[in-house]
């Protein structure tokens, strides 16, 4: 913007002269008009794109953005459709519920005109929560490989949500994404949770399926609520408008950055591996003779090493033949506490920055030899107990031989540092997550969604269930689409199993999503048979989305005569020493997996102290007993954070939800 002042005395001396300049600024100004006319273009929401799916048999919306007061045309499977912007440049049109088909292309027009292409009508399912819903089928790729190579399939795609959090208010579209096809390589980024819930759903119905993924590792449940939703909340609307304070998040941001690069930069600088004089800690030839041994995996806070933080490096030999130095060849180390750096004979392998990963590396051609190996690991442990997880995959696989790379390794700390206070991440923070993934996509219209959360919650598990709740309520008044289906995992099995019934926030998590149920509309997969005590992530998300679809096959499809649930429980009645326990979602009659008799049943008297009961199946009902309670008072199935073995079924194969007959009044 240019001002300019003109005075009476110039117009006066100058009126020639002043005409000519005015009619110059009124020229400008046209061609400024006029330019900005020309960026003023029909501008669409990132997932108004070429080869979406839209919802079948339901009103759609597409709407987007253009300038002031302009006229909009649409068409689209031989429909035709006209609007005109608002003061703002903002569009919409509604469109008629259509049958599942395509591929179609839809046309607009405006000041400039835009086809989409490759566009099918199908369902649309939101797939949201945190980790274990974004995690994608690369992760688990050794697992399935032979879901992938035959994954080719136009009629299932997949919308990344790129994470992002907005504490400005809500966000009118995402920063990034596009539709992408099913395909051996696409495939590796989708959700591996969604596809085996598309995979399901398409098998069963035919029609094309599109999955919306919007997660976000690590996230709590308030992160997903809007400004609305959380102001029955106090201390986490609080929390919300402390982010919105100008200045606040950058102010975090730098303070981080600048303790994480100075704890970062002395590490490296402290570290012997790197700045030994007699070489660095990775060559092949160096004497590690004088090193200490430790067993991996394990933790060397389990020796006498103790809690000790910084870095430790460790190296092993191992022997191969002639002709496995021409082989194609993987390194697996399972996970590793915090990061690491992996070297065989010096070169460099791969890296993970964090724990979770589970670490896969593939060697290059020409680092293996024949004869003596040298395996070097740089793990670098910020905080907690470092080193390599327990009962994970610890190997060399070179061509069909497998090296057990278990057992002694030497180790020797490069630098002992204080513990890395952790980092700020505010994808925790409540609505921030809303605002930016998810109000960009309410008037996209969809099928349901589905949810897989809560193990950021396990901490305060109180709060969990009105905060659930809360969430689908929130969308559903958000999306004004009704009661559609919402459908979530149970927290699965995880940590080490205790030994006696005890008390478990997992367990309480468990509960309140469980008690979510009540709202209609809902479903639950659950999931205590499948997942790992060691590791956040099992591997296991076949089974999750399988039972993920079956829940959706009779909540949002309506199927009849389906047992889409494992057992739950239903009500209990004592019956002199015993208590019967009477479930429903039985099918056929309980059973249970693999032989023997139900586990992980308790049972406790009027003190509350719980012990293992014995447990015997009667059609429909399990009857619950113990010689050390007389006087039987309350039962519990599967309540702990690993309810290992825990094997109730019904005729399905479906598990038995956990629960507990002494809930606090």
């Amino acid at each position: 913007m240019y001002n300019s002042y003109i005075s009476q005395d110039f117009i006066n001396r100058n009126s020639i002269g002043c005409m000519k300049l005015l009619g110059y600024i009124l020229s400008l100004l046209a061609i400024i008009c006029l330019s900005d006319d020309s960026f003023a273009q029909i501008r669409l929401p990132r997932l108004i794109s070429d080869g979406m799916v839209l919802q079948r048999d339901k009103e759609l919306t597409i709407w987007g953005w253009a300038s002031p007061d302009e006229r909009i045309s649409v068409e689209f499977a031989g429909y035709g459709f006209q609007t005109v912007t608002d003061i703002t440049g903002r569009w919409e049109f509604k469109m008629p519920p259509m049958p599942h088909g395509g591929p179609y292309e839809m046309r607009l027009k405006g000041q400039n005109e835009l086809a989409i292409k490759d566009i099918l009508i199908g369902d649309v399912w939101l797939c949201s929560g945190q980790s274990n819903m974004e995690l994608p089928m690369r992760r688990v790729s050794w697992v399935y490989p032979d879901v992938i190579a035959s994954s080719e399939n136009s009629m299932i795609r997949h919308f990344y949500v790129p994470r992002q959090y907005a504490f400005d208010g809500p966000q009118d579209d995402f920063n990034g994404g596009n539709w992408v096809t099913a395909d051996p390589v696409s495939v590796l980024d989708f959700s591996a949770t969604a596809y085996f819930f598309a995979l399901n759903l398409f098998e069963r119905f035919g029609v094309p399926i599109g999955l919306i993924n919007s997660a976000y590792g690590g996230s709590p449940v308030e992160a997903w609520i809007s400004e609305e939703g959380i102001r029955q909340f106090p201390k986490y609307a609080s929390d919300y408008r402390k982010h919105q304070e100008p200045g606040y998040i950058q102010s975090v941001q730098e303070a981080d950055q600048d303790r994480i690069n100075a704890w970062y930069k002395r590490l490296t600088t402290a570290d012997r591996g790197y700045n030994d004089p007699s070489g660095k800690w990775n060559k092949p030839g160096f004497d590690d003779s004088g090193w200490e041994t430790m067993s991996v995996p394990g933790y060397w806070a389990e020796g006498k090493t103790g809690f000790v933080n910084g870095v430790f490096w460790f190296r092993k030999e191992v022997q191969l033949s002639p002709q496995a130095t021409n082989s194609p060849s993987t390194i697996i180390l399972g996970c590793i506490v915090d990061s690491d750096s992996v070297f065989i004979n010096g070169q460099f392998v791969g890296t993970t920055g964090y724990q979770y990963p589970p670490r896969r590396y593939t060697v290059p051609a020409g680092v293996l030899k024949e004869g003596t190996n040298q395996i070097t690991v740089r793990v670098v442990n910020e905080s907690g107990r470092g080193g390599f997880v327990k009962d994970k995959s610890y190997e060399l696989i070179v061509g069909d031989e497998v090296i057990d790379l278990t057992g002694d390794w030497k180790f020797r700390m490069g630098a002992k540092m204080e513990p890395l206070p952790g980092r700020t991440f505010f994808n925790n923070v409540p609505v921030g997550l809303y605002n930016a993934m998810i109000n960009p996509l309410l008037k996209y219209t969809f099928k349901g969604a589905i949810w897989y959360q809560g193990e950021s919650n396990a901490g305060r598990p109180a709060d969990y269930e009105e905060l659930f709740i809360s969430l689908i309520r929130d969308w559903r008044a958000h999306k004004r689409q009704g009661d559609f289906p919402f459908l979530f995992v149970q927290l699965p099995n995880f940590m080490q199993p205790k030994a006696e019934p005890s008390e478990s926030n997992w367990a309480l998590i468990r509960e309140a999503q469980a008690n979510a149920l009540k709202l209609p509309v809902t479903g639950m997969a659950v999931a205590i048979d499948i997942g790992e005590w060691n590791d956040i992530h099992p591997l296991n998300k076949n089974d999750v989305g399988h039972r993920l679809a079956m829940a959706a096959r009779k909540v949002a499809y309506g199927e009849k005569n389906i047992i889409f649930s494992g057992p739950v429980y239903k009500s209990m009645k004592r019956k002199g020493n015993q208590i019967e326990v009477t479930f429903s979602h039985v099918g056929k009659g309980l059973r249970m997996k693999g032989e023997g008799k139900p586990k992980q049943f308790a049972i406790a008297g009027s003190d509350g102290k719980f012990v293992w009961a014995d447990a015997r199946v009667r059609k429909k009902k399990v009857i619950v007993s113990s010689p050390a309670v007389s006087v039987p008072v309350s039962v519990r199935y599967a309540w702990s954070d690993n309810p290992e073995g825990a094997n109730l079924v019904n005729s399905a194969g479906l598990p038995a939800a956990p629960f507990r007959t002494d809930i606090p009044r």
